[in-house]
């Protein structure tokens, strides 16, 4: 088994490469440690290693690990949230990639403005338009947006989204290529500064890269295979 740093080096390694093959600088591209299902004992070796973006999937692993882990974390909401969850979600995370419907980015605005907090969001986009994936529609996301205009304790800093699995790279960099589309064209419609793209995992992240992703969400490439329960 290679040791945390080799596994974070070679994930480096391969966003240098996609990086250069894209004509990008490498802190273009920002890193999130998926560390969903872990715990943190398997945790803290990348941590000790340099990283400090981490993605959790559940608002119930994040209230168990961030106040269990060194304070200079970025904590990163990537799962689906849950409208009961939002009050605790708000006070643990610095940033929150699933936000796939007006009236959540409403219940995060409310949330956030009782704690006197400002929250980074990204919106949730289903663009390849399985069933099976969360998130909303192309076409709601001028509504959406928006609706953010009178959300004064949300940031809407871009959009987020997944790629269809078992499927070719030509479709997932169809799939990655279209999210970027749809943000130039709602920053150049409505005036509006997005200038993150949360796209690509362990299996695709270098594609995401070089259609435009500025957050890559890597658990597997990181991390010993996970343990479900």
């Amino acid at each position: 088994m290679p040791s945390a740093q080799e596994q974070l080096n070679a994930v480096r390694n391969a966003m240098q490469a996609a990086c250069q093959l894209a004509e990008r600088r490498l802190d273009e591209v920002r890193l999130i440690a998926v560390s969903k299902t872990h715990p943190i004992e398997k945790i803290m070796p990348i941590y000790d290693c340099g990283q400090r973006r981490f993605g959790e999937n559940r608002v119930q692993e994040l209230e168990q690990k961030v106040p269990n882990m060194p304070a200079d974390i970025e904590w990163h909401l990537i799962g689906h949230l849950q409208s009961n969850k939002v009050n605790k979600a708000v006070g643990l995370v610095s940033w929150i990639h699933s936000v796939d419907s007006a009236e959540l980015l409403q219940r995060i605005n409310r949330a956030c403005e009782n704690i006197g907090k400002t929250m980074s969001v990204l919106l949730e986009v289903n663009v390849s338009g399985e069933a099976s994936k969360d998130g909303m529609t192309p076409e709601d996301v001028d509504y959406v947006l928006a609706c953010a205009k009178d959300c004064p304790h949300v940031i809407v800093q871009g959009f987020m989204t997944m790629a269809p699995l078992n499927v070719s790279k030509e479709i997932t960099r169809k799939t990655f290529a279209d999210l970027k589309k749809l943000r130039d064209q709602c920053a150049e419609k409505l005036g509006l500064e997005l200038p993150h793209l949360s796209m690509g995992m362990s299996g695709d992240f270098e594609l995401a890269i070089e259609e435009g992703a500025t957050f890559i969400r890597v658990g597997t490439a990181l991390f010993e295979p996970r343990i479900y329960t």
